[in-house]
């Protein structure tokens, strides 16, 4: 399914407030996002229909397992992008995470799965033999920390 960069906006923007809060509301991601609360009405009841997001007008808004997956695979790529840009090519975090932002969504599945692959390996982190889950908040921090430790020891050696 090919969603618009809006709409990996909001599956990823639920997806983070739901770890965060129980119920999510339609101000929740307009205040976000820094949009109107009309835009966000529109954008949430086109995911809706698209089987997306749970949502009555006025209630909470909830992702459906497959809004869930798709977000999870927005964020990820967001990660796998902004380790190759500071780990691998030493950009600056803060540049990093912008271009990040914007590259994730001309990136397909397919792209994000070599990069994934090819950062590992260059990494070394095929061996990190910790049941690593790459839904997992504490791992990808975990396997952003290990990847920078083992950048800076190959780069002394």
């Amino acid at each position: 399914m090919k969603l618009t960069n809006s709409q990996e906006e909001y599956l990823k923007t639920i997806y983070l407030l739901d770890k965060n809060n129980k119920k999510i509301r339609v101000t929740d991601i307009a205040e976000k996002l820094k949009i109107t609360k009309p835009s966000v009405n529109k954008g949430i009841n086109t995911l809706k229909e698209m089987g997306l997001v749970n949502y009555k007008t006025y209630g909470n808004i909830s992702l459906t397992e497959e809004g869930e997956n798709l977000a999870i695979g927005v964020i990820k790529k967001q990660d796998i992008l902004e380790m190759f840009l500071v780990d691998v090519l030493e950009i600056d975090k803060n540049q990093a995470t912008e271009e990040a932002k914007a590259m994730k969504h001309a990136m397909s599945e397919n792209t994000a799965l070599k990069l994934d692959k090819y950062i590992t390996e260059i990494l070394n982190l095929g061996d990190l033999d910790c049941g690593y889950d790459a839904n997992s908040e504490k791992c990808r921090k975990c396997v952003k920390v290990t990847a920078k430790n083992r950048l800076r020891k190959n780069n002394k050696d």
